[in-house]
């Protein structure tokens, strides 16, 4: 504040500048080291994908509402929003091209051979209203965009699926490429996911219903956004609070290996998934799993079989450098021969050392002991002169008084 008064070269005006240059400085700097660099396109990837989901739904129903003034009877033989979109593109807005000449491409689209022969039949004795070129133009290009918007949507989950794999593989493994990245999202980030816990992981998504669960004081949420996981839905009514608990601990570890890994891989994940599998069975079933640390063990191996992990206890095998290892014991050898001999003579130097410090401090505690003697010593003798001056004091004001009582008698 005062800079520019100190100096009078300096305005205030230069000083604004310098401090927004340094705050832009800084900005740069926190966005190139972010730690969260690699989830960010998964979040705006995510986040753009449930969009898209919601105007594709919107978008179709329009197309729908749109061209069943033309055609009415597609609308009960196709339920599919893609499949419609994609099958009025290919009738060009119009029933009239809905002939057996395009039996194949219907199938094609349809998937069903059976579906296109009553879409077929049904375009011959439909009972919709005709339309003009103009309209049935607009509704092909309506048709149109939204099957671009729904190609580019595959496209994005693709994308998605990519980069899942890059990042967080074992999560991707464990509950899927859009569950997992929703968890990300919803964390800020994978490194945020990784330092929460199972329970916070089980109701994550679900805070509103938490909060007033906790101010009526009804019943928690058992399960947030992992509900949309393949697991809980086939897990019994009763057995889903379960499910969702060890779910959630699962993905908490995988998190954990994805964020702190160098080199994440999926074995982990999948090994995960098979320890869900084998719970849900034990629920059905009755069959025991196995313990984590028997799944943990088998993955490990694996990855030291790869070469892929390396630990304290692990032997690397190095044939090709056999020659190199050699020579550098050789090396080594030499080396300590003249490191111990020094280390000898630096011993001996040491130890002298140590014993003049040893003297030493014996010397001091000597001194130390007797001084600490000689002080109590004269406090003790202190303290007897003043009790016998008492005791006089005290005996010659007897004396006294014994003197005064006789001179009254």
């Amino acid at each position: 504040m005062h800079f520019s008064k100190i100096i009078k070269k300096i305005n205030e005006n230069d000083i604004k500048r310098a401090q927004l240059g340094l705050g832009h400085s800084y900005s740069r700097y926190k966005c190139a080291a972010d730690v969260n660099r690699q989830d960010k396109p998964i979040m705006q990837s995510i986040a753009l994908i449930e969009q898209m989901d919601k105007d594709i739904n919107t978008f179709c129903m329009r197309l729908k509402e749109w061209f069943a003034w033309h055609f009415p009877e597609l609308t009960k033989l196709c339920n599919d929003n893609a499949i419609y979109a994609k099958l009025v593109q290919l009738f060009s807005a119009t029933r009239d091209n809905v002939t057996d000449e395009f039996h194949a491409e219907i199938a094609a689209v349809c998937m069903d051979e059976e579906r296109a022969t009553q879409i077929i039949e049904a375009a011959k004795i439909s009972m919709g209203m005709d339309m003009n070129e103009s309209d049935s133009l607009q509704v092909l290009k309506w048709a149109e965009r939204v099957v671009e918007l729904i190609n580019f949507r595959e496209s994005l989950i693709n994308y998605l699926r990519d980069r899942m794999n890059a990042v967080a593989p074992n999560l991707q493994a464990l509950i899927g490429e859009i569950v997992g990245s929703k968890l990300i999202a919803h964390a800020g980030g994978l490194t945020n996911l990784s330092k929460y816990p199972a329970s916070t992981i089980q109701i994550l998504g679900a805070e509103k219903a938490l909060f007033r669960a906790l101010k009526t004081k009804g019943k928690t949420p058992k399960y947030g956004l992992i509900f949309n996981s393949t697991f809980i839905g086939r897990a019994g009514l009763k057995n889903k609070g379960k499910i969702s608990r060890y779910l959630a601990n699962k993905c908490a570890i995988a998190s954990r290996v994805d964020c702190f890994s160098v080199d994440p891989t999926p074995k982990f994940g999948e090994a995960l998934k098979d320890q869900v599998e084998e719970r849900l069975k034990f629920l059905a079933s009755g069959t025991k799993p196995r313990k984590n640390k028997e799944a943990m063990d088998e993955v490990l191996k694996e990855l030291k079989a790869d070469g892929l992990f390396y630990g304290d206890k692990v032997q690397v095998a190095k044939e090709h450098q056999s020659d190199a290892e050699e020579s550098d014991d050789v090396d080594m050898k030499t080396d300590s021969k003249k490191k111990a001999k020094k280390v000898a003579d630096s011993d001996d130097e040491e130890s002298d050392d140590v014993a003049e410090k040893k003297r030493d401090k014996k010397n001091k505690d000597k001194k130390d002991k007797k001084d600490k003697k000689d002080k109590k010593d004269k406090k003790s003798k202190k303290a007897k002169e003043s009790s016998d001056e008492e005791e006089s004091d005290s005996e010659v004001e007897k004396s006294k008084k014994k003197d005064k009582k006789r001179q009254k008698k």
